[in-house]
């Protein structure tokens, strides 16, 4: 008996906006394989990488811009490209959680263990221990 197995349906730039817009979100016009969602004051502008969608930025809306979310060494802050600099407050960052596990769950993304417990930034920094997580071997 032969099984026939079912090709993987491979979704479009223009699929995944609409599944988004579906679950809630607003998505602005595609520009240069770029489109703009939003979500209750948090933003984010997705990228066609062609079988997949890139997530280039993703933060709270600042004015007209999205401050990304960054670490001062006291205090979290949104930082918009522009140098607009706002602190973070608690309601923000978990509304950004939320948006930002809802955009990966609707684009098919990983949703990592580190990520899922809470809000992170790419200039976080985990710990101070240099060369931690390197693959180097040690002798001892």
């Amino acid at each position: 008996m032969f099984f026939r197995r079912e090709k993987p349906v491979v979704l479009k730039f223009e699929d995944h906006l609409e599944s988004l817009k579906l679950s809630g979100m607003a998505v602005g016009k595609t520009t240069n394989g770029k489109a703009p969602v939003m979500r209750k004051g948090c933003a984010a502008v997705l990228l066609d990488q062609g079988e997949k969608v890139g997530i280039e930025r993703a933060g709270v809306v600042v004015g007209h811009e999205i401050g990304e979310l960054t670490h001062g060494g006291y205090q979290m802050f949104f930082v918009t490209p522009t140098g607009v600099k706002e602190p973070a407050l608690a309601e923000q960052l978990r509304e950004l959680h939320d948006f930002q596990e809802d955009l990966r769950k609707g684009l098919g993304h990983d949703s990592l263990y580190n990520t899922s417990l809470g809000t992170t930034n790419p200039r976080h920094l985990y710990d101070r221990v240099k060369g931690r997580d390197s693959h180097a071997k040690h002798s001892h």
